[in-house]
């Protein structure tokens, strides 16, 4: 083997370690904040253009200022919001008390 073989071996084993520490470590902080933000998503469409699936919340009035920002987001937020879920996605399973 010569340096160059060893020094990949060496920057692939260090990026294993890392990505194991980070699963011990970070992983679930991570998924947790994903969560939260696409909750916090979900409700600020919900008041903004919740009229398109008939829940309106507060004036058009008021939504038309702001609708410049969310239009690119509109398309996936009403997949997501109006698929069929499963009962088991009712609740997450997280490790909390493992």
């Amino acid at each position: 083997m010569n340096g160059r073989q060893l020094g990949q071996r060496a920057t692939g084993l260090r990026a294993a370690l890392y990505e194991f520490v980070y699963g011990m470590t970070g992983y679930e902080f991570a998924r947790q904040a994903m969560e939260t933000r696409a909750a916090l998503e979900n409700l600020f469409m919900v008041v903004l253009v919740g009229d398109m699936i008939g829940l309106p919340v507060i004036p058009p009035y008021y939504s038309l200022g702001l609708l410049p920002f969310v239009t690119p987001n509109i398309v996936a937020w009403k997949r997501r919001v109006l698929r069929d879920r499963d009962f088991t996605e009712l609740h997450d399973h997280h490790l909390h008390g493992v």
